[in-house]
């Protein structure tokens, strides 16, 4: 079993300037794919396409049904810090019956003053009481999403590590696989060897994956001696490698693909909102910075949950406001287990 990564290994920046020769982005920022999965803008955004991306733009929106803690129109228009809460699903396509669980929980703020996108992941297990069912607790975090879909998961983290989300954004993992594709592939260092659904993976034996790879690479879990986090640490460095590979990425704009992903996507960013964070927000990607919420596992009334002691929530609670340019205050409130 190997050792668990130093508190400095595992908030290292994961971005594409981490090492090696820098890439050139002849267009940088695509108006849509998922920013779910590719965080804000990876590829490329050019008058051609303006059509298409507006199409696009109208399929995959939904609103969270909720009323956000503040204006994110006055962020956006102020070119404030913004938040938005990535989730990923791999229960089917967007279009069942059955919502399910989200595996992934991320919350990316993007800051184009420090030119700084923060990704932190939450684990999936994590113990809380879901907004609007309080009398369910303990609940575990991914569950939120099956009690009252995005804007349920929205009000949940908000209350839980007291920070704001402005947006949310959904993927379907199938959709990740196609982007993978459609990129031509990227190139992942695999942090740890293992064998995952007929793919084999050796410790910093740098591969060219195109997505089915790349999916495996990021979904095992219970081979790894972290569990979720380390899951969660794969997928972040799938998401940045992605958008590393940007400057390779004009199929993406296709019309065909761009219904395909659509389909597999949710998101409460308008075309607008999306041209405003292509607009002003490019320069955030030039440094990716990757943090995750550390819990311990214990069983509460008969599940397994991961429980995020007070002084890491307020740790994470800390990084997120600072990232979010807004004052220090406490955490979320802790609920006494009943």
């Amino acid at each position: 079993m190997e050792d668990m990564p130093s508190r400095s290994q595992m908030h290292q920046q994961e971005g594409p300037n981490g090492g090696g020769p820098k890439k050139k982005h002849p267009v940088r920022n695509i108006i849509l794919i998922v920013i779910a999965v590719l965080i804000v803008g990876i590829g490329a955004f050019a008058a051609r396409t303006y059509f298409n991306a507006k199409n696009a733009a109208k399929i995959v929106y939904q609103s969270s049904g909720i009323k956000k803690s503040r204006n994110t129109s006055a962020v956006l228009n102020g070119k404030k810090p913004v938040s938005i809460l990535l989730l990923g699903t791999d229960t089917g396509a967007l279009g069942r019956d059955y919502k399910g669980r989200t595996d992934t929980i991320i919350v990316a703020t993007i800051n184009p003053s420090t030119k700084t996108t923060t990704l932190m992941s939450l684990p999936r297990d994590s113990e809380v009481a879901i907004s609007g069912f309080e009398q369910d607790f303990p609940a575990k975090l991914n569950a939120a999403y099956a009690y009252g879909s995005a804007g349920t998961t929205i009000k949940t983290v908000q209350k839980w590590l007291n920070v704001p989300i402005d947006y949310y954004a959904l993927i379907n993992m199938g959709g990740m696989k196609k982007v993978v594709d459609e990129i031509g592939g990227v190139d992942i260092s695999p942090i740890r060897s293992f064998s995952y659904e007929g793919y084999h993976f050796i410790k910093g034996n740098k591969v060219h994956m195109n997505g089915a790879k790349a999916l495996a690479y990021s979904r095992m879990r219970y081979d790894d001696p972290l569990g979720d986090y380390g899951r969660q640490q794969r997928q972040r460095q799938l998401i940045t490698a992605i958008i590393s590979e940007s400057a390779n990425a004009t199929n993406l704009m296709k019309q065909g693909f761009m219904k395909s992903i659509a389909k597999q996507t949710r998101t409460d960013l308008t075309f607008g909102n999306l041209t405003s964070i292509v607009t002003n927000y490019r320069t955030a990607t030039k440094n990716i910075v990757s943090d995750h919420a550390q819990g311990s596992g214990k069983m509460l009334d008969g599940q397994s949950f991961e429980v995020v002691p007070q002084s890491e929530k307020q740790r994470v609670t800390n990084v997120l406001r600072k990232s979010l340019d807004l004052k220090a205050a406490t955490t979320g409130e802790k609920y006494a287990n009943k």
